[in-house]
């Protein structure tokens, strides 16, 4: 078995998109039975920019269009989170041992017919609307800190 601290971590890009009343979207995924509801995020193309992953994936699995958002901040860090060990060489095809995630914020300035998780390859069953306060409690538990440090970073511009 591969040692997991062999292995690199899976850039990424994550989306916190809050609304006027200052919620944020969260999905159920599709590919788990679990009641975990997460923001919209995934992995960085070679040569991608972080910022560009981010509105690629907000649309590829919210539907969300670049001009029903506009961005209010990006963590100063990437943030980091490890796979738990049943998970590592099962998930991703054994490449990588958690992610690396470059998370943006984004105010939707749309309306809730602008999302359709209905895409082309959805990840979410079901979405809505949430507190951000909720959301480390709402996340599968491995990722518990990652959000509590994405809540830290963007708490200036929250509530």
């Amino acid at each position: 078995m591969t040692d997991p601290s062999d292995l690199p971590y899976r850039p990424c890009a994550g989306v916190m998109l809050i609304d006027a009343q200052g919620r944020a979207f969260v999905g159920q995924r599709l590919d788990t039975t679990l009641e975990a509801w997460q923001m919209p995020q995934g992995g960085i193309d070679p040569g991608e920019d972080a910022l560009a992953a981010a509105l690629r994936e907000l649309g590829e699995e919210t539907g969300v269009r670049p001009e029903h958002v506009e961005l209010i901040a990006e963590a100063p860090t990437e943030l980091f989170y490890d796979l738990p060990p049943e998970l590592v060489g099962k998930v991703w095809k054994g490449k990588w041992r958690g992610q690396r995630q470059r998370w943006f914020l984004f105010r939707f300035t749309g309306t809730d017919a602008d999302i359709d998780i209905a895409t082309p390859h959805p990840e979410f069953r079901a979405w809505r609307w949430s507190d951000p306060a909720d959301l480390p409690a709402m996340i599968v538990p491995f990722k518990k800190a990652l959000y509590e440090q994405v809540l830290t970073a963007f708490a200036p511009h929250l509530g």
